[in-house]
């Protein structure tokens, strides 16, 4: 009789968990999407963007980016609000009168921590950066112009030892301009190749072709020289490698932002921190459900004076510091010499500690 009590008790509190983190997501997103609305109406009249683009291009996408990115917010929100309703109405203290552990108590509550993990990494993962390349592209069209189009002092290595720089490049006509290309042999430069412009094919990969261009090659002492008007060649590289787009991580599954940051990385490009950042805050990010709800039912599983409102005021307080700690802490991996790795992961290590000595002063 007693195991039956328990499994309809966990999920009498499953139902209230995930109910409550559904409803305050729906409230949150629904004023949240108003205001938006309120914001870029000028710029949708202005640049004419359909109703149709508007609500199926971005806030169809808007709506499960917005709410994967507070997701750590409305589980903590939710966690206090029904459990300090429970321990507003002594259904707390009835179980524990009836032998459940605060332990045991915690069952349910990390099982629906685990379910909305799942599915926040899921949907951050995998869901979210497909809408975000349809959502950023509508902003770049009727919002504000997101994309680069030109991009100066490029180098990189495209192959073990072959280093290409490109003076400036610049999207709109596929061109770059003073280009080099060095191979490398034993640490020596086996040959130099300069070229007035480069131009990109974008119907093939990896094709380029040279304009006004010059080949020395070295061996030795020994020097040969080639001259030439035009060239199509293969170069091992791609404009995406270099020409960033704001947010680009973003629209980037995260087994193609893992691929795209050590490829990056063996061409010794610098500029990925961001990249980095973004790929290290989605698994953070689904930790942070188990840490934030025992944080939650620690706080307001206690009947205190004040209740609810206690509780919410401490809980929302909680949470944007959660939330701001992990800007800080991005920012330092961005601007500073803090690894993206170490700096993310910042932010949970701190809450763990909080969340482990919230825990052993929780009611028993």
């Amino acid at each position: 009789m007693s195991r039956r009590i328990l499994k309809r008790l966990d999920w009498y509190i499953i139902k209230k968990f995930l109910g409550t983190y559904v409803f305050s997501i729906a409230l949150i997103i629904s004023i949240a999407v108003v205001f938006d609305i309120n914001e870029k109406m000028d710029k949708f009249m202005e640049n004419e963007a359909p109703l149709k683009a508007i609500i199926f291009q971005y806030y169809i996408n808007f709506i499960p980016y917005f709410a994967n990115l507070f997701s750590s917010l409305f589980v903590f929100v939710s966690v206090i609000f029904f459990t300090s309703k429970l321990a507003e109405n002594s259904e707390i203290i009835a179980m524990f009168a009836g032998g459940i552990s605060f332990k045991r108590l915690m069952r349910p509550y990390m099982i629906s921590a685990a379910i909305i993990s799942i599915f926040t990494y899921g949907l951050g993962s995998y869901v979210i950066p497909k809408g975000n390349v349809t959502k950023l592209n509508f902003e770049d069209k009727y919002v504000k112009k997101k994309k680069q189009d030109f991009v100066r002092n490029v180098q990189l290595e495209v192959d073990t030892g072959v280093i290409a720089y490109i003076e400036r490049y610049q999207d709109y006509d596929k061109t770059g301009y003073h280009f080099s290309l060095d191979k490398f042999k034993d640490k020596k430069l086996v040959s130099h190749l300069t070229a007035q412009s480069i131009s990109y094919d974008s119907t093939s990969l990896y094709k380029w072709t040279l304009h006004d261009y010059m080949v020395r090659e070295l061996n030795g002492l020994k020097e040969k020289l080639y001259r030439g008007d035009k060239k199509d060649t293969t170069i091992v590289m791609e404009p995406s490698d270099f020409l960033i787009m704001k947010n680009q991580q973003e629209t980037m599954t995260s087994p193609a932002l893992r691929e795209y940051i050590i490829k990056q990385k063996q061409r010794g490009f610098a500029n990925i921190k961001e990249f980095e950042i973004e790929y290290e805050r989605r698994i953070a990010m689904s930790f942070a459900s188990f840490i934030l709800t025992t944080i939650g039912l620690a706080l307001s599983s206690r009947k205190i004076k004040g209740g609810m409102g206690l509780h919410l005021g401490l809980g929302i307080g909680l949470s944007f510091t959660y939330i701001m700690f992990q800007t800080v802490s991005s920012t330092f991996a961005i601007n500073g010499n803090v690894p993206p790795m170490i700096a993310v992961w910042i932010p949970n290590m701190v809450f763990t500690i909080i969340a482990i000595a919230l825990y052993h002063n929780a009611p028993k």
